[in-house]
Formats: structure tokens, C-alpha cells, sequence
């Protein structure tokens, strides 16, 4: 029995499973298989089907929905700048195939922006169509007043169009993370990026950056990932040696798939090639958790409050000197 015909039926077996507990894997030629997801390869995504477990090439797969994620992750062949799907906030990626760094840049490029406030400048980027970005919390740290420059290749000359209601969505200050929001009446629809998947990538292969360094907007950096896990201050990050400057922060790290892996927000100033991301698995746990995260202009502070601890009965605490 061929590949298809076997997964139509397993398909019909198990049509009757409750889609709200099932994984789908949306397969070519309009066959699909429903279970449970225990493991996704680089090549092939592994599923329970209920008596028995299928390994399914990642070639068969058109989309993947998981019962404990809405949203729905397209393979590689979906194109990287498209308009987001009803109810999909962000879009997830599917181990696309390598590109040209050249090539990727006028894709996605419009994607990238920069983020000017009173006190500074940094990067960030377009998540989904409806004006929602990314960037790194310490940019916009303290700040109200926030614009949003965006960058659109028309007749092959970039015009530059500034937004200034920007509203703040969510922040995370503790992995200096920030979701804004562009609000500004007749805005358009924005073209976005797809966020990849920094635990498939191994040590030594290549990245590449797009930011505003020293607010020269649109600059795109080349290097290797270094390594997948430095510690520091007691987070995980990513090292590059794609070069990063200050106005780099917020802006993303991409793979050559020209899906984001990572947000670039520092580097080591008294060295070179010492570039550091936060990995974009913490990036969608903050997406898929942000009303948890949400900014609240009577508390700039939320979600993070801390009260002091009651004093121990019949003890009062001690008076600095």
C-alpha cells in the first residue's frame, strides 16, 4: 500500500477523535492524519495515531496544527512575506530551505524596523500583518513616546514611512522583551517574518543580521552561530559573530531560511564578533503568554509587582543606615 493510500486510512480511522485533544498533519493531496505529535525531526514528524506510531516525511506535510497551539505552522513552501491567517497571530516555521542572504534581504526586509524613542533608537520586526512587532524591552524601558519607522521598496527606491501610535501591548523586562502594536489611522497592512526554530540549528552555521546600528537603518551583518548556550546573568543565549552595535537591539537573527531564530540585544563592547540573541523559543512562549505579560499604563510595572515580605510577628525590620 502506497505512503498516501496507508495515511488516508489511518486518516478515516481516527476522523472521529475530538479535534480539541488531536494533532493534525494536513498532508498533500488532501489527506490528513490525526494524533498525537511525540517528536518533529529535521526530516520527519513523529505521531501516535492510537495503536500504533507513524513517521510521516516532512515532504508529505502541507501544515501542521497542534491541538495545544491554535496556531498553525506552514512548511517551507509557503512564501516568507504573506498575510497571516484568521486567528494566527504569529507565524511558525517549518525548516524552510536555505537562501541567498542577498536574496532574503529584499524579502524580507520591509519586515525589519526601527524603533526611535526620546531617549534612543533600536530594531524590531513585524510578526504579523496587523502592525504587531517585537523588539527588546530595555529600548522602550520608561518611555511613552515611541515611533516606528518602516521601509518600503517602491519602484525600487525605499521610502520611508514613520508611525507614531504605537501602543504597548506586553513586556518582559526580566528577558527584555517588549510587543508594540502600530495604531496609527489608515495604516496598512505590514509585511512580516516567520519565526523558526533556533534548537534545529547546530554550532558553526551561518546567520545573518538586520538592524539599525548606530541608527544606520537597514544594515545586514553576516556571521556563524558561535554557540547555543551562554549563560549570562543567569539566562541562555544566543552568541554570533555577526556583528552588533548599539541601535542593533530588538532587531532579529536570522537563519538562511530567512527565519528569525533570535532578537539581537547585546554584545561584548571591548571585543569583536561577540554578538548575543535571545533564542525565539522564548519569544513565542512570551507571544502565546502575552495577556499574561500585558503593559497597563496605571501600573508601567505589571506584570512584575513585588510587595514586601511581612515581618515575622513581634519583629520589625531593621532601619538602614
Amino acid at each position: 500500500m502506497s505512503l498516501n493510500k496507508h495515511l488516508a486510512l489511518l486518516a478515516l480511522v481516527f476522523c472521529s477523535l475530538n479535534a480539541a485533544f488531536a494533532d493534525t498533519l494536513q498532508l498533500k493531496g488532501n489527506d490528513a492524519v490525526t494524533g498525537k505529535i511525540l517528536m518533529e525531526k529535521p526530516d520527519a514528524v513523529v505521531v501516535d495515531v492510537g495503536y500504533t506510531v507513524l513517521v510521516v516525511p516532512r515532504s508529505a506535510i502541507v501544515k501542521i496544527s497542534q491541538a495545544n497551539n491554535p496556531l498553525t505552522r506552514l512548511t517551507a513552501t509557503t512564501p516568507l512575506l504573506n498575510i497571516n491567517a484568521p486567528g494566527q497571530f504569529y507565524r511558525a516555521g517549518g525548516l524552510a530551505a536555505a537562501g541567498d542572504v542577498r536574496d532574503l534581504v529584499k524579502q524580507i526586509g520591509e519586515a525589519v524596523v526601527q524603533v526611535r524613542t526620546p531617549g534612543g533608537l533600536g530594531s524590531g520586526f513585524f510578526i504579523n500583518a496587523d502592525g504587531y512587532l517585537i523588539t527588546n524591552f530595555h529600548v522602550i524601558e520608561g518611555e511613552t513616546e515611541i515611533t516606528v519607522e518602516v521601509y518600503r521598496q517602491v519602484d525600487g527606491q525605499l521610502n520611508r514611512e514613520t508611525y507614531k501610535k504605537v501602543r504597548i501591548v506586553a513586556i518582559n523586562k526580566f528577558q527584555d522583551l517588549a510587543l508594540l502594536k502600530i495604531e496609527d489611522k489608515n495604516a496598512p497592512r505590514f509585511k512580516f517574518v516567520t519565526l523558526g526554530n533556533s534548537d534545529a540549528l547546530s554550532v558553526g552555521d551561518p546567520v545573518f543580521a538586520i538592524g539599525s546600528p548606530m541608527g544606520l537603518e537597514r544594515t545586514v551583518t553576516e556571521g556563524i552561530l558561535s554557540t547555543k548556550t551562554r549563560e549570562l546573568e543567569g539566562q541562555l543565549y544566543l552568541q554570533t559573530t555577526a556583528q552588533i552595535n548599539p541601535g542593533n537591539s530588538g532587531g532579529p537573527l536570522f537563519d538562511m531560511a530567512g527565519e528569525v531564530i533570535g532578537v539581537t540585544n547585546m554584545k561584548i563592547m571591548f571585543g569583536e564578533g561577540l554578538g548575543f540573541a535571545i533564542p525565539v523559543e522564548l519569544v513565542k512562549n512570551f507571544l502565546d503568554h502575552r495577556d499574561a505579560f500585558a503593559y497597563s499604563t496605571d501600573n508601567p510595572n505589571t506584570p512584575y509587582r513585588y510587595l514586601e515580605p511581612p515581618s515575622p510577628a513581634g519583629h520589625q525590620p531593621a532601619e538602614s543606615k
